[in-house]
């Protein structure tokens, strides 16, 4: 016989938190489903959050607060540039990268790299912390899809549930979330 069975042995073992194999299993479901509930928080329900408030006809400087959150997709693409450019430089790696097949979406990785590791957050248990920050960093991609979303829902409904007597949370919840289900859907 080639391998011994072990039946359900290892499903205990995984169960058993005295065991190393059960808490190192618990110990990395806890962490994943911390990471799992800020990201999707910071990603996608953030995203839309910001949407929906920049979305109303009350807010100021809407083009500014489009920028802030473009700036988060941006400025990992603008680093890799700089990253680029002294790679191209007479005495540069563009060798080195041509031979490794490096394009812009791995050199936008390394750029995030050098960007925490100069905020610190490259050592112990602040890597979490980076962890969720660079997924956090899909937010202004999930906040301008919906934003285009909600451009095309008309005010003139929000309007006239005002004037019926609706408060903002009725509306948000009777009419714009209704309406937004592609959306969700879409970007959930």
């Amino acid at each position: 016989m080639l391998f011994d069975w072990v039946g359900l042995e290892n499903f205990r073992a995984l169960f058993d938190s005295g065991s190393i194999l059960g808490s190192t299993f618990w110990y990395v479901l806890a962490w994943t489903l911390v990471w799992a509930f800020f990201a999707t928080f910071s990603n996608y329900i953030f995203g839309m959050i910001l949407s929906l408030m920049i979305n109303r006809k009350e807010t100021k400087a809407k083009g500014f607060w489009r920028l802030c959150f473009v700036l988060s997709c941006a400025v990992p693409m603008f680093v890799s540039l700089l990253i680029m450019k002294t790679m191209l430089q007479p005495n540069g790696a563009v060798n080195m990268a041509m031979i490794l097949g490096l394009f812009p979406g791995f050199m936008s990785m390394i750029a995030v790299y050098f960007i925490l590791k100069a905020l610190g957050l490259t050592e112990g248990n602040l890597i979490r912390l980076a962890l969720i920050l660079v997924y956090s960093g899909g937010a202004g991609l999930s906040f301008q899809i919906a934003k285009g979303f909600f451009d095309t829902i008309p005010t003139a409904i929000d309007e006239a549930a005002l004037l019926d007597g609706c408060t903002r949370w009725q509306i948000f919840s009777k009419i714009t979330l209704p309406l937004s289900k592609p959306i969700i859907i879409y970007t959930g």
